[in-house]
């Protein structure tokens, strides 16, 4: 619902909307020079009958071509129409073309105030301060010349009754002396938006139309009304005349039930109607703040400031499948979603990298129907969860959300549906979308940095740092352990082969010696991804994050290090404290990490590991890579002690510990008083001792 916003300095704004025109048939023309003059449409990737127009150049428009018809239907209006098919990616439009198109237009017009990229060809400017010092320094009043571009302006309200033509109108409204305050400022406004007009054709060979007013509801009503490359002023004068005859579906957010509503239940057809309605009335009748908006904007009143983005609040890729293309099974679904998924992490990376942005919230929206229900078509429920990133990880997710959304929307709650068994049901429509997007948090850390002696960001393999994110989100709490540069990996490793979590003195044995195992901890699905996540998330730990068991017991270590006594020697000096902890009731932290029985959650078979670690024989039999990796049993021994720094701590890591060790981290950062450590044997280091193998 729409809420009241203050509108205490409505009226000494100066607010801009820009729109692209035609922007998609602009984008190609640039491409195709050959193409500028001529009627010109772009069409979608489906052939069926011509595709789609979802773009028809002012050339085409006059010949009767518009966007609802297809083209085979254009080229009936116009044969001579020139039908150019939007980039297809993905068995979809693909639309990034457009975006950096758009994007080179944002950053000129960022130069000269406050941008809000409202979509990929418009944009609203807050130009009040640039407006307040053209004012103070180089009135309009004062000036001599006044650009060609600026005088073709419509100024609403301005009548030719005196005889000028209407750019000696446009001229003699600009140069007022007697103007108040608030025309002085439009005037302003209208010198910049045609500066910024002409800079825009200049570098980027794109035109665009504007409107100028005090608020960005009369600005955007403003910018179509004299299009292509025009611009239209709304002074605070003839914002009534604007509104009277205004149809009330026309308004911004009342084109659906509330524009409907008002139809039906108090007669309002046009924005002059809802006038003699009083502000008590609306209130009553749709509540405190939808009703003092209602009476708000049939004034022209609105406080709804310009945010300041120049990049999107959401990424979403989506595609239709209308008539016989309806999807039918689960399989067809899940083949959509991973394509989908798939181009959104690809936006999502590049956000991440060009931005420095990450994005939380992951939503899927179907639209579906069953067969023989007439209303069911828009009833298909929208599901949210936290985003992981990662393909994989993301279309898996994608798959679980149409999943609970179609039982709920078949009312099978307790059952799965299956690709066999279809219970009537029709998508016609499958988008994901990607929101909630903030900046990536600066100066925060993965966890593994304290689990290592060197710097994590040193031991991530290339891979690593092209593929892995790191997310402060609670949702990706379990993922792959930071390898470094000089570890070992099986050359024979399967994807979906998975280990348990390494401890602390395990780890630092792994940092001596070479690497026997992998320490990944991935679901199946995860496995097959090529995101492999590199390190915790910096938020915490997710109790519900499923996790692996199975550590090379003492045997299989002495078979694969043969020739390093010393180590086997030192393992097995462990081994009894281990056991005698474990004895004490101490469980590994491990249990905070999985819902699952242990024992059931290890997915490599026997002849996989037997030869990987046929294949770690190999690479030590080399007795340089030995020495190379190799310490002595005393430099283990001085590192086994977990060491950090405290002000490089995330104080939110430590909230997502277990509660039982928290107070023992905190008392530990008070160097004035003695840690209180829990005497049953559970400190923060043996909740990452290695567990015996299940």
């Amino acid at each position: 619902m729409p809420v009241a916003k203050p509108e205490s300095s409505d009226a000494s704004r100066v607010i801009a909307h820009v729109d692209m025109d035609c922007f998609y048939v602009q984008v190609e023309q640039r491409k195709q020079p050959n193409l500028r003059g001529l009627p010109t449409a772009v069409v979608q990737y489906n052939e069926w009958k011509g595709g789609g127009l979802i773009a028809v150049s002012y050339e085409a428009r006059k010949y009767g071509v518009k966007r609802s018809m297809r083209g085979e239907e254009a080229k009936q209006v116009c044969p001579e129409i020139q039908l150019v098919q939007v980039p297809v990616a993905r068995g979809k439009a693909d639309l990034n073309t457009y975006r950096t198109a758009g994007s080179e237009v944002v950053s000129i017009l960022a130069r000269k105030g406050r941008c809000e990229r409202a979509s990929i060809d418009e944009v609203y400017l807050d130009l009040t301060d640039a407006a307040e010092k053209m004012l103070a320094e180089a009135p309009p009043e004062n000036l001599e010349v006044v650009n060609e571009e600026t005088l073709k302006s419509h100024i609403l309200g301005l009548d030719n009754e005196r005889g000028f033509d209407a750019k000696e109108n446009v001229r003699e409204w600009l140069c007022r002396k007697d103007a108040d305050r608030r025309d002085k400022l439009l005037a302003c406004g209208t010198l910049i938006v045609a500066e910024l007009r002409m800079q825009v054709l200049k570098e980027t060979e794109f035109t665009c139309s504007a409107g100028i007013a005090h608020n960005k509801m009369l600005a955007k009503l403003a910018s179509g009304m004299n299009k292509p490359a025009q611009q239209t002023v709304v002074p605070f004068s003839s914002v009534k005349g604007l509104l009277d005859s205004l149809p009330i579906k026309k308004m911004k957010q009342l084109g659906g039930k509330l524009g409907s509503s008002l139809q039906s239940d108090l007669g309002v057809s046009t924005v002059a109607d809802l006038l003699q309605f009083p502000e008590e009335k609306l209130q009553e009748r749709y509540g405190f703040n939808t009703g003092t908006w209602l009476w708000n904007i049939a004034r022209g009143i609105s406080g709804e400031e310009v945010q300041g983005r120049l990049l999107p609040k959401s990424h979403g890729s989506g595609k239709t499948f209308p008539g016989p293309k309806a999807l039918k099974t689960i399989a067809s679904v899940q083949h959509w979603l991973n394509e989908l998924c798939e181009e959104l992490s690809e936006r999502l990376r590049s956000d991440l990298d060009q931005n420095k942005r990450i994005a939380r919230t992951l939503t899927l929206h179907a639209s579906a129907y069953k067969s023989g229900v007439t209303d069911s078509q828009k009833n298909f429920p929208s599901k949210s969860c936290p985003l992981r990133y990662g393909t994989a990880k993301m279309q898996e997710d994608a798959l679980n959300l149409f999943q609970a959304g179609l039982r709920e929307f078949c009312g099978l709650h307790n059952t799965k549906p299956h690709g066999s068994r279809n219970n009537g049901w029709r998508v016609t429509g499958l988008s994901v979308s990607a929101s909630k997007i903030v900046e990536k948090p600066s100066g925060t850390s993965s966890i593994m940095k304290y689990f290592h002696g060197q710097n994590p960001s040193s031991s991530l393999s290339k891979q690593s740092q092209d593929e892995d994110i790191q997310v402060p989100s609670a949702s990706e709490s379990c993922s792959e352990m930071n390898l470094s540069e000089q570890q070992m990996k099986f050359r024979g490793e399967d994807s979906n082969t998975m280990c348990q979590m390494p401890c602390l003195d395990q780890q630092e044995h792994k940092q001596d010696l070479g690497e026997d195992q992998n320490p990944s901890c991935l679901s199946p699905t995860q496995g097959q991804d090529d995101f492999q996540e590199a390190s915790f998330s910096t938020s915490g730990i997710d109790p519900g994050t499923e996790c692996c068991s199975g550590l090379i017991n003492q045997s299989e270590q002495q078979r694969v290090f043969p020739q390093d006594q010393c180590v086997v020697s030192s393992l097995n000096r462990l081994e009894p404290k281990r056991k005698t902890m474990n004895d004490k009731g101490t469980n590994s932290i491990l249990k905070f990490f999985k819902k699952m029985d242990p024992a059931s959650s290890c997915s490599s078979n026997k002849e996989e590991h037997c030869e990987n670690l046929r294949d770690v024989e190999a690479l030590l039999s080399n007795p340089a890579s030995v020495s190379e990796n190799g310490r002595c049993v005393e430099e283990r021994r001085e590192r086994i002690a977990w060491s950090y720094n405290v002000d490089e701590i995330d104080p939110s890591v430590i909230k997502e510990l277990p509660p039982e060790i928290q107070e023992e981290v905190r008392a530990s950062f008070r160097p004035n008083k003695r840690p209180n450590i829990v005497r049953r044997g559970s400190s923060i280091a043996q909740y990452f001792l290695p567990t015996r193998k299940i």
